[in-house]
């Protein structure tokens, strides 16, 4: 199926200054954002601390739940509505043994002050400060790893420098990912994670269908010159991407809206690098090629 008929040729290269320069200015406003919050918003998976979720009966007063719960001298907390206007989340910036029976001691507080209010405790999550920092570690340590792999693995099916501009653009959706979470400060987590690796696994495979094409284009068309291969390479495959994306987008989107506040990041995280990862496989992966044949040349 071609929703794009053949022989469409959109000049992909004549846009790349334009390209390049809108991720550079998304990427020094991502980067900005992360050093003057002084780095990501890190959920409890990473940042440690106990979270504690209730339910309530009826809608409760956000402010008469923090001032009930001044009498038990939490500390730094953060109380928030959780999807449902009668969820409130509850997170506590520390984690001790001492705190393992805090759900209980939550709402039985609440409930002496919201008379009649019944309140069901609806989870509570633990994770301390060191289990976080190591969790913090591992992350970083799994995406580097993964984007290791996959420039081995592109550097031994085409060529070295191939691999060099798929890491490349790898980098640059990782880059804008995070960026964007640093900017809207939404939590960055376990779940957040693994979306941010599953972008990585697609971003590639919609890289590697275009370098295929353009290696393929070389032996075929080897009289026209390398830019020009690289815009037929583009557009010979934009209908494969345009249906991919096309697909892959509606169940997000379905996800992001109905799924629930527990798979809105990870839907979120996905809708934003699902964007990048076909933007970096036009407009970052062949470019790149481009310049080191430039350079080759001089």
């Amino acid at each position: 199926m071609e929703i794009i008929k053949p022989g469409t040729k959109i000049d992909f290269v004549g846009k790349i200054k334009y390209a390049t320069t809108i991720s550079i200015i998304i990427i020094a406003i991502g980067i900005s954002a992360l050093i003057f919050k002084g780095g990501l918003n890190y959920g409890i998976d990473f940042a440690g601390g106990t979270l504690v979720e209730l339910r309530f009966k009826n809608e409760p007063s956000i402010d008469k739940v923090r001032d009930s719960l001044k009498k038990i001298e939490l500390g730094e907390s953060i109380i928030q509505q959780f999807g449902d206007p009668k969820d409130i989340l509850i997170r506590v910036e520390k984690s001790t043994e001492a705190l393992e029976g805090l759900g209980e001691k939550i709402k039985k507080t609440i409930e002496s002050d919201f008379q009649g209010e019944s309140i069901e405790i609806r989870r509570v999550e633990m994770v301390g400060p060191q289990v976080g920092k190591d969790l913090q570690w591992k992350a970083m340590m799994a995406v580097l790893y993964s984007m290791i792999g996959i420039a081995i693995y592109v550097a031994w099916r085409f060529q070295f420098k191939w691999g060099i501009a798929a890491i490349i653009a790898l980098a640059h959706d990782v880059l804008i990912t995070i960026g964007i979470f640093a900017i809207t400060g939404k939590e960055f987590t376990l779940p957040v994670l693994a979306a941010v690796l599953t972008v990585v696994g697609y971003s590639i495979n919609d890289t590697i269908v275009i370098f295929d094409r353009i290696r393929e284009n070389m032996r075929l068309k080897s009289k026209e010159g390398f830019e020009s291969i690289i815009n037929i390479s583009i557009n010979e495959t934009l209908s494969r991407t345009f249906l991919t994306v096309l697909t892959v987008l509606i169940v997000l989107l379905a996800l992001f809206l109905y799924g629930g506040e527990i798979i809105h990041d990870f839907a979120f995280t996905m809708l934003v690098g699902i964007t990048t990862g076909t933007f970096s496989s036009i407009y970052i992966a062949s470019p790149i090629l481009i310049l080191w044949k430039e350079k080759k040349k001089k």
